[in-house]
């Protein structure tokens, strides 16, 4: 079974425009919130990683909207840790919470950058796959 997060969310009105929709930058934020939901799971959020030496930047980002978030909807975002050995690819769902229908879809990339020295790592440092025992 994969390792996955999920968080509820209700579409707050300061983050729709003018058609009266959620913004579609609003989506990355809302990613970002799963995200961090799952890495909380394993213990290795941004302070941990900080701690540990690496930074992990995200140096790809995908979305596809397929439904449109409305003010005061109600939606479940789940994060999916998918890919882990050499980079973190964690792909996500927004479905209606009340339907369960998916809304959009998406996923990110971050690699381990070594804090010290700035070079990118060309695979997961081993305190990822410490953290990782168990929950995989």
């Amino acid at each position: 079974m994969a390792l996955t997060a999920r968080i509820d969310l209700t579409i707050p009105f300061h983050d729709i425009d003018s058609m009266e929709i959620c913004w579609h930058g609003h989506y990355v934020r809302y990613f970002e919130l799963a995200r961090c939901a799952l890495l909380q799971r394993v213990g290795y959020d941004i302070p941990q990683m900080r701690d540990s030496g690496y930074a992990w930047p995200v140096i790809e980002l995908h979305i596809r909207y397929a439904q449109p978030l409305v003010y005061q909807q109600r939606v479940q975002i789940e994060a999916r840790l998918a890919e882990w050995e050499n980079r973190l690819k964690i792909t996500y769902e927004i479905r209606d919470t009340d339907t369960q229908k998916r809304l959009s879809h998406g996923h990110t990339v971050q690699v381990a950058v070594d804090m010290r020295t700035r070079e990118m790592c060309f695979a997961s440092p081993n305190i990822l796959r410490q953290k990782l025992e168990g929950h995989l």
